[in-house]
């Protein structure tokens, strides 16, 4: 098969493929962050993308508490891990803001 003639990023099976700078997947995982925050006075950490820990902070400062604060709520009312949760809470929050 002359693969030429499949187009540009194309491989053997003719599916496309996504060089890591393309990649949607490799830059998200790429962009995670580990932090380390105290809540309740026990130090844990969280691994979050950068996109949510900018709207995390933007929330914060909306409501006018400090991000660990917003933290501390997310974790007191969740199930599951902190880092799902904050995903979440950061989802759930800008849904409910678009809709006025």
């Amino acid at each position: 098969m002359d693969h030429a003639a499949l187009g540009p990023n194309r491989g053997s099976s003719g599916l496309r493929y996504a060089p890591p700078e393309d990649d949607i997947e490799y830059a998200v995982t790429q962009s995670i962050k580990k932090r380390s925050i105290t809540i309740a006075g026990h130090r844990t950490s969280l691994s979050v993308e950068e996109a949510f820990w900018r709207e995390l902070k933007a929330i914060a400062a909306r409501d006018g508490v400090s991000v660990g604060a917003l933290i501390a709520a997310i974790d007191r009312s969740r199930e599951g891990n902190l880092s799902s949760a904050v995903r979440v809470s950061v989802l759930e929050r800008l849904r409910a803001d678009a809709r006025g």
